[in-house]
């Protein structure tokens, strides 16, 4: 079983990320592979609605050439589960992940809806508020791409801003670490 994480922070090395490996070294113990693919900074156009991908039927985007956007499409079709970070920008995601949800989205829907029961978790941190809102953002693609959605012991955010506070957030801690938890038996479960 393979799981594909996309921090969505510009900070390579920052507390999304950080919160990211949180959850996933509790399913690489669990035996499930992972891999972070870091998005945040990169360049990923947002959707044109040019809906060339429901034409093509091939399951890529063709608005832009310009983008590795492919690439993650292609990383999340192979995965059996999906992670997604984002920091809170003014009560929302990145504009990588944006670009990324709804890119990837419609794609997904144009060609048989290829994430339907998927497992996807979204991984938020915010300075000080605003969390809940990207966490629903995150949650929201899941949910129309037919996915299904691991809890945690609480929301899966937590409260930072210099790169490494997130580990002083015992709550937030734990909850990333539950979610790592929750996540393993639930793709144990769906891909016995």
């Amino acid at each position: 079983m393979k799981v594909v994480a996309f921090c969505g922070s510009p900070r390579k090395k920052g507390n999304t990320r950080q919160a990211l490996e949180m959850v996933c070294e509790v399913l690489e113990s669990e035996g499930i592979s992972t891999s972070i693919i870091q998005i945040g900074g990169k360049k990923i156009h947002g959707c044109i609605a040019c809906y060339k991908c429901g034409k093509e039927k091939d399951g890529r985007c063709h608005g832009h050439k310009d983008d590795k956007l492919n690439e993650y499409i292609e990383a999340m079709r192979k995965a059996d589960g999906i992670l997604i970070g984002s920091p809170t920008y003014f009560s929302n995601v990145s504009p990588e992940v944006k670009a990324l949800i709804d890119r990837a989205g419609l794609v997904a829907r144009m060609n048989g809806s290829f994430f339907k029961r998927k497992v996807g978790a979204a991984v938020v941190v915010a300075r000080r508020c605003g969390a809940s809102h990207v966490f629903s953002s995150i949650n929201y693609f899941f949910l129309i791409s037919e996915m299904i959605v691991p809890g945690s012991s609480y929301w899966n955010m937590g409260l930072a801003l210099k790169p490494g506070e997130i580990q002083k957030d015992e709550e937030a801690v734990k909850t990333f670490k539950d979610l790592g938890t929750n996540m393993a038996w639930l793709l144990k479960k769906i891909n016995k």
